[in-house]
């Protein structure tokens, strides 16, 4: 029951993303979200000309909000239209761009719009690009040319996650050409990259210390200058030489008492 509705909540996203394509064609659409809000539903469009996806004192905007009520069920759709600054960092814009110039110009010019589109990537700061045209051009046999300038990631977690991917289909009279575009962003962070630096250089600065820190050692320094003359003071008191004197006069009692007690045994033996 759960999964049902899991699937029924993605079906329904997935169309109106794909009315939404359809009815703004054009004007550069990147990303198309759907955020649950508590107010409603928040849909939030990404693109190169929002001006065109506002229309006329907001008649697209209003067209569009209708609809997704009348026909989606949405109970309150808010439409949020975020601008790209660099077009040419995004590669469903660049794949787009690629399929409407070749349905204006054909598929003779194929190679030099390939070209001025990879040029304009590379400019943008973008550190590698890969583009992949299939399909009857320029002769009646379908074909695969490629275009491919910088640093480009084929394999590992960077290749899925951080390489901007995206496809789109042009139509001409020859048949349906296939577009891929695969775009290395420059602010991209490489497992493998290694900066090298040639020469190391160290710089010692002097900090000088705030004026609570000067008066702090200046109390430090005179506590230690007083503490050592305390130590002097008592080094040099005579306390010392009372010890000794009364250390000497204990001595020589001691010895007066030996010197009684070997006179008194003398005497003993005499008289015996």
């Amino acid at each position: 029951m759960i999964e049902r509705q899991f699937i029924a909540q993605k079906t329904k996203e997935y169309y109106i993303k794909k009315y939404i394509e359809e009815h703004l064609r054009g004007v550069g659409i990147s990303q198309i979200r759907l955020k649950k809000i508590p107010l409603g539903e928040k849909i939030i469009i990404s693109a190169s000309k929002p001006s065109l996806i506002v229309g006329s004192k907001g008649s697209n905007i209003r067209e569009l909000t209708r609809v997704l009520k009348t026909e989606f069920k949405l109970e309150n759709p808010q439409i949020e239209i975020a601008e790209i600054r660099n077009i040419f960092l995004d590669a469903n814009i660049v794949a787009q761009r690629i399929a409407s110039s070749l349905e204006r110009f054909g598929s003779a010019r194929f190679k030099s719009i390939g070209h001025k589109i990879m040029e304009n990537v590379i400019n943008s700061g973008a550190l590698g690009v890969e583009i992949i045209v299939s399909g009857k051009i320029p002769s009646a046999r379908a074909k695969s040319w490629r275009f491919y300038q910088g640093y480009l990631k084929k394999c590992g977690d960077i290749a899925i996650s951080g390489v901007l991917k995206a496809q789109a289909i042009a139509l001409l009279k020859s048949g349906i050409v296939g577009i891929k575009v695969a775009i290395m962003p420059p602010d991209i962070v490489l497992p493998d990259r290694v900066e090298i630096v040639k020469e190391l250089s160290l710089e010692v600065e002097e900090v000088k210390p705030t004026p609570a820190e000067e008066a702090a050692s200046e109390e430090r320094a005179a506590a230690a200058s007083k503490k050592k003359a305390v130590t002097k003071k008592k080094a040099s008191s005579p306390r010392k030489k009372k010890v000794k004197e009364e250390d000497s006069s204990a001595d020589g009692k001691k010895s007066e008492e030996t010197g009684a007690e070997v006179s008194t045994d003398s005497s003993a033996e005499q008289e015996q």
